[in-house]
C-alpha cells in the first residue's frame, strides 16, 4: 500500500474522509457539526501540516498530519475510511508518521486523541500523558497520548 505526501487539491477530499471516520464512530449529526471546522483541511494545510496519505488502487484510504518542530510534533488528525478500518491502515500511517518524525529530530508526538480511539493509539505504542479539554465541544475531555521515538513503534 503505497504511502506519499497529500496534494493541495486533496484538501476537500480529506475533510470529508474525516468527516466520514469521526462519524463511524457513531456520533450524531449536532457532534458532527460541532467539530466540522476542526475536522477540516485547507489546502494550505496539507504541506505545512506534513499531510501523507495511504492509497490502494489510486483510492485514498486514510491519512495522518505532523505539526510542530523537534523535538516534539503532534499528530493533529489520523483518519481512515469507514470501510477500511481494520485492515492495518492507521497503524501503518503512524509507524510511517514515526520513521519521517524520527528523520526529522523529533523524539515524541502527542496526540489528543477522541476516546474511542485511544484503544488504538496505546495498541501502536502511545503512552496516556494527561487530558485536554475539546476544542469543539464544550465540557468534553480528551485523552492526550504520547508516542516516544526512541525506539521502534509497538507492532512492526
Amino acid at each position: 500500500m503505497p504511502i506519499r505526501p497529500a496534494r493541495p487539491s486533496e484538501a476537500a477530499a480529506l475533510s470529508a474522509l474525516a468527516l466520514r471516520s469521526k462519524a463511524h464512530l457513531g456520533y450524531d449529526a449536532a457532534f458532527m457539526e460541532a467539530c466540522r471546522a476542526e475536522l477540516t483541511l485547507e489546502p494550505g494545510q496539507i504541506e505545512a501540516d506534513r499531510t501523507t496519505v495511504a492509497e490502494d488502487d489510486g483510492r485514498v484510504l486514510g491519512f495522518v498530519t505532523l505539526t510542530g518542530a523537534p523535538p516534539e510534533g503532534e499528530m493533529d488528525m489520523l483518519f481512515v475510511e469507514p470501510d477500511a478500518v481494520g485492515r492495518g491502515i492507521g497503524r501503518r500511517l503512524v509507524e510511517h508518521l514515526c520513521a519521517e518524525a524520527a528523520a526529522l529530530g523529533f523524539t515524541r508526538i502527542v496526540v489528543e486523541s477522541d476516546p474511542n480511539a485511544e484503544p488504538f493509539y496505546l495498541a501502536v505504542g502511545a503512552v496516556r500523558t494527561g487530558t485536554v479539554a475539546s476544542g469543539s465541544i464544550p465540557g468534553r475531555e480528551l485523552p492526550v497520548l504520547t508516542l516516544h521515538l526512541t525506539g521502534p513503534v509497538s507492532g512492526r
